[in-house]
C-alpha cells in the first residue's frame, strides 16, 4: 500500500434492528486509519439513508451504491466528489427500486456497465444497468427500478430447505461472476442451491437453471473466487465453508471440500446459541470467514491448485456479530453488527493479527475500503 491512510465507506443497519424506524446515526458513514500511528483520523457520516447494509463502489470512486433493506427495497447511487475533506456529504445521483424485498447484496459488472442486486426475502435479482459515467441509465430511471428481476421460479425451483424457520423459500443472498465470466451465480440460502443465469453481452440476464444442488439445511450465503476455478462458499446454517469446483463447459459446479467454518463454540455473553458464519474474502492464497456466535474471524489456507482450505487460525473478531470484512494488504477490518464497533487488525500474508484500533459505529454492516 503506497498510501499512510486506509480510507472507508461503511455502511449500517438500524440501531434496533431490520425493520425498526431509521435514526441515530443510520447511513453511510466514511472513516480514515492512520496507518502509521494506529489511530483513526476521521468518522463522519455522509448519508443518511434507511438500512444501507450493503455497499459497493464504482471503480471510478466517483459513485457508491447502497442497498436500502427494507420491505420494497431500494438501491441508492450517490457522488462521492466533495466528501475528501473534513465536511461535506454525498450527493445522492436518484433512488430506485431494487426488484424485490430486503436487498442485502449489490455487484457490479466487470465492465461497471451493470448493477446486480440479490433481495433477500423475495428471493430476486434485480439488473440495473448504468450510464458509463456510473449513474442509473436512462431505462432504469423510467422504469423506477430494474429493466429485469430474475425469480427462483425462472431458475426451475421455488422450494424449500429443511430449516423451516429460515429455508420457508428462496432467499437470494449473494451474487458473483462465475470463472470465465460467462455466467452469473446467485447464492440462495432458501433451497440450498447456487442459480445461474448467462451474462448476455449487454449485461442483462438469461435464467439458465440450477448450477449446484448443495447439501441440505446448508443455506449458502457469501461466494469466494478462488484459483483453479473454485469457488468458496459460506454456509451459513450448516457453519461450514464449502469448496465447488466450476466446470467451464457444462457451466455446473461440483462440491469437492466441506470444512467447518470454526472450531469455536458460542461465545457465552455473546448473541445466540449456534455460529452462523457470514462474509468471506479469499486474498493471497488465504480465505478468512467472519463466524458469529463464536464471533471470530476463522483463517484458511488455500492449496496451490484451490481445491482444498486447511485451518489456520481463529482470532476473536473484536467485538458481537461480524457481520463483514474487508482485507486490504495485510490489513483486516471488521463490521461488529450487534456490538456497534469497527476493529482494525494488523496481519502478515492476510491472516488477520492483533486488534490495533477500534471504534465505535452505529451497528456497521459493511466495510467498502476507498480507492485512492
Amino acid at each position: 500500500m503506497t498510501s499512510t491512510h486506509l480510507d472507508l465507506w461503511i455502511g449500517t443497519y438500524p440501531v434496533a434492528g431490520a425493520g425498526s424506524p431509521a435514526g441515530r446515526g443510520e447511513g453511510v458513514w466514511r472513516v480514515r486509519f492512520d496507518l502509521a500511528t494506529g489511530s483513526w483520523q476521521r468518522a463522519r457520516q455522509v448519508a443518511d439513508l434507511p438500512a444501507p447494509s450493503f455497499l459497493a463502489a464504482h471503480p471510478s470512486g466517483a459513485v457508491l451504491y447502497a442497498v436500502g433493506e427494507t420491505t420494497d427495497g431500494t438501491v441508492t447511487a450517490l457522488a462521492t466528489s466533495g466528501v475528501g475533506g473534513t465536511a461535506g456529504s454525498l450527493r445522492s445521483l436518484g433512488t430506485v427500486r431494487s426488484g424485490g424485498d430486503d436487498p442485502c447484496h449489490l455487484l457490479l459488472s466487470p465492465d461497471a456497465r451493470t448493477l446486480y442486486v440479490a433481495n433477500y426475502s423475495s428471493g430476486t435479482v434485480g439488473v440495473l444497468p448504468l450510464t458509463p459515467e456510473g449513474s442509473w441509465s436512462p431505462e432504469v430511471v423510467a422504469a423506477g427500478g430494474p429493466v429485469q428481476v430474475l425469480r427462483a421460479a425462472d431458475s426451475a425451483t421455488s422450494g424449500v430447505g429443511p430449516e423451516t424457520e429460515r429455508q420457508d423459500g428462496p432467499h437470494a443472498h449473494a451474487i458473483m461472476v462465475a470463472p470465465g465470466g460467462r455466467h452469473l451465480l446467485a447464492s440462495d440460502l432458501g433451497t440450498d442451491e447456487l442459480r445461474r443465469f448467462r451474462i448476455r453481452s449487454d449485461g442483462l440476464l438469461d435464467a439458465d437453471g440450477i448450477a449446484a444442488h448443495l447439501p441440505a439445511g446448508t443455506g449458502p450465503r457469501h461466494l469466494a473466487a478462488g484459483p483453479g476455478d473454485h469457488v468458496y462458499v459460506v454456509g451459513e446454517l450448516d457453519s461450514s465453508v464449502h469448496v465447488v469446483r466450476w466446470d467451464r463447459a457444462s457451466a455446473t459446479a461440483v462440491l469437492v471440500q466441506t470444512v467447518p467454518a470454526c472450531a469455536s463454540t458460542p461465545r457465552a455473553g455473546g448473541r445466540g446459541v449456534r455460529n452462523l458464519p457470514s462474509h468471506i474474502e479469499a486474498v493471497d492464497g488465504t480465505v478468512v470467514v467472519g463466524v458469529r456466535g463464536a464471533d471470530v474471524l476463522s483463517t484458511f489456507a488455500v492449496s496451490p491448485g484451490g481445491s482444498r482450505l486447511d485451518a489456520l487460525a481463529e482470532r476473536s473478531s473484536g467485538g458481537t456479530w461480524p457481520r463483514h470484512l474487508a482485507v486490504v494488504d495485510g490489513t483486516t477490518v471488521v463490521a461488529n453488527q450487534v456490538s456497534s464497533t469497527v476493529v482494525v487488525m494488523r496481519g502478515a500474508d492476510a491472516v488477520p493479527g492483533g486488534i490495533t484500533r477500534t471504534i465505535d459505529l452505529p451497528s456497521p454492516a459493511c466495510v467498502v475500503p476507498i480507492a485512492m
